[in-house]
């Protein structure tokens, strides 16, 4: 594994600022943010932790779990796109992960040393981490639970991909579709490493020390809970084999201008899923830029009904058969 890699996943906590999507149309804009704001986050202790959320849609239609990345809250998924995705036809779930946002947070296990950990994993030693991508996934699974929800559409960005692979992987009768956006199934050494241009930046993100910490926090991020999953990353390991079973249909986007997770990573993904659909995004870095959002959520309605109507021959087909 790229040790390196991990610890520049932390760049994606800068691009995200370019998460922060606006409609071409003010006023829409204005009266998607005002529907979401108005709802009030509700808690609920699944899995043993304390998850935030909120729901936006009607509770007949198909539900939409999204997992948001690195030290993000689910704000960053950005109004705009979120009530695109909901005025589509869909009940959208939003929550904050577990150590982020107005979730639980786990500061009283305090902060990894870094690079002693990724010394360790370099020498082939176990890490410490303080809970894993499996740990983050089953919080997903306990709050489709908690809302009794029995299967959605699973939709991860960055290490929300990743969670969302997870999602896939351990609970597939859960899983109506999964979307994996600008994320990978791991570091092995047969993919490339993120740029490293910005490594002192990184390092200061990973250790909370940043001046616009305040202005990060108004975005939704959380720099604090970054060190802490950046090693339930690093725990994680290699996910390749796992990744192999995953037959529920997927769409994996990704920008072609991908600094910090590189587009081979993409590919390899969509490679590993049998029948899955790979969509390769000019003007896409690890970001989803105003003017590429047209074609993202394009793809992604495109692939949600797709799986619905499938889904419903497959139960009338169960149907005629009684």
């Amino acid at each position: 594994m790229k040790i390196s890699a991990i610890l520049n996943l932390s760049l994606g906590l800068s691009l995200l600022f370019a998460w922060q999507i606006q409609a071409s149309d003010a006023s829409k804009a204005q009266k998607h943010a005002a529907k979401i704001r108005s709802l009030e986050l509700s808690h609920a202790t699944v899995n043993n932790i304390e998850i935030a959320y909120k729901v936006i849609g009607e509770d007949d239609k198909p539900a939409v779990l999204m997992i948001m990345g690195l030290g993000a809250s689910h704000v960053l998924w950005g109004d705009n796109f979120v009530m695109q995705l909901a005025d589509a036809g869909y009940r959208i779930v939003l929550f904050d992960n577990r150590d982020t946002g107005d979730s639980q947070r786990l500061e009283e296990f305090g902060q990894p040393l870094i690079w002693w950990q990724l010394l360790k994993a370099r020498f082939g030693f176990d890490v410490d981490a303080d809970y894993n991508l499996d740990d983050m996934a089953q919080d997903s699974v306990a709050l489709l639970d908690e809302l009794e929800i029995n299967r959605a559409h699973i939709v991860g960005a960055s290490m929300g991909g990743m969670i969302a692979q997870v999602v896939a992987t351990n609970h597939p009768a859960r899983v109506s579709s999964l979307t994996s956006i600008m994320s990978t199934p791991g570091f092995g050494d047969h993919l490339p490493p993120p740029s490293t241009q910005a490594n002192e930046q990184l390092q200061n993100m990973a250790n909370d020390k940043v001046d616009n910490k305040a202005r990060l926090r108004q975005l939704g991020i959380y720099t604090e809970s970054m060190p802490r999953q950046i090693m339930a990353i690093l725990k994680s390991g290699d996910r390749t084999e796992a990744v192999k079973t995953i037959s529920t249909p997927t769409l994996v986007i990704h920008g072609v201008d991908d600094a910090l997770i590189p587009l081979p990573h993409g590919e390899y993904t969509a490679s590993l899923i049998k029948g899955s659909k790979f969509v390769a995004l000019e003007g896409m870095a690890h970001n989803m830029p105003a003017e590429i959002l047209p074609e993202i959520l394009s793809n992604m309605l495109q692939h949600l009904k797709a799986a619905d109507q499938t889904a419903l021959s497959n139960t009338e087909a169960s149907e005629s058969r009684l």
